[in-house]
C-alpha cells in the first residue's frame, strides 16, 4: 500500500486506537461474574479468546510495520533547502530551533541598560543590569531564526504530504 508519512502517521494513530479498544473489550468480556443458581450461558459476554488473540496480533504486526516504513522513510528522505537534512534530523532540529528561538527572542527583548529593583538595599545607589551584547543583533538574529523554522516547518509539511512509501500492510 502507497501512502505519505502525513497518512502513515494516521494509520499509526488508527491501528493504536483499535489495539487499545480491543484491549478494552477483552479486559471487560474476559471474565464475568453470575451468581449461584443463574443460567451461566445467557449471561456470558460474546468473547472469542482465540479470535481476539488473532486480531491483536495482527493490529500489532501492521503498527510494527507502518511505525518501521515511518522510521525508513525518516532516515532516508531528505527536506529539500535544508543541506540533506534527513527527515529525522529535521524532527529533532525543529525543537531545537524552538527553544532557541525563545531564547533569543529573551535577548532581543530586554533593554540595552535596565534598571534593577532592589529592596533588600537601602542605598542611594542605583544598580543597572547592562547587556553585554547589541539587542539589534539579538533582534536580527531571532528573524533570522524564526524564519528558518518556519521555511523547515513548511519543507517538512511538503516532504510529509507529498512523498510516498511502500508499506506492506491490508487495513480494513
Amino acid at each position: 500500500m502507497k501512502m505519505t508519512s502525513a497518512e502513515a502517521g494516521k494509520l499509526v494513530r488508527k491501528l493504536e486506537e483499535r489495539i487499545s479498544a480491543l484491549l478494552a473489550v477483552e479486559e471487560k468480556s474476559a471474565v464475568f461474574c453470575v451468581a449461584s443458581g443463574e443460567n451461566e450461558e445467557l449471561l456470558r459476554p460474546a468473547y472469542d479468546f482465540l479470535e481476539n488473540q488473532k486480531t491483536l496480533e495482527k493490529l500489532q504486526e501492521d503498527l510494527r510495520k507502518v511505525k518501521h516504513a515511518l522510521n525508513v522513510f525518516n532516515t532516508t528522505h531528505t527536506v529539500p533547502g535544508f543541506d540533506g537534512m534527513t527527515v529525522d534530523q529535521a524532527l529533532i532540529a525543529l525543537p531545537q530551533l524552538t527553544a532557541r528561538k525563545q531564547t533569543l527572542a529573551n535577548f532581543a527583548a530586554r533593554l540595552p541598560r535596565e534598571r534593577v529593583q532592589s529592596y533588600a538595599s537601602r542605598s542611594n545607589i542605583i544598580d543597572y543590569e547592562v547587556a553585554n551584547y547589541k539587542t539589534e543583533d539579538a533582534k536580527a538574529a531571532h528573524d533570522r531564526l524564526s524564519d528558518r523554522l518556519s521555511a523547515l516547518q513548511l519543507a517538512l509539511d511538503t516532504v510529509n504530504h507529498s512523498e510516498t512509501m511502500e508499506i506492506d500492510v491490508t487495513v480494513e
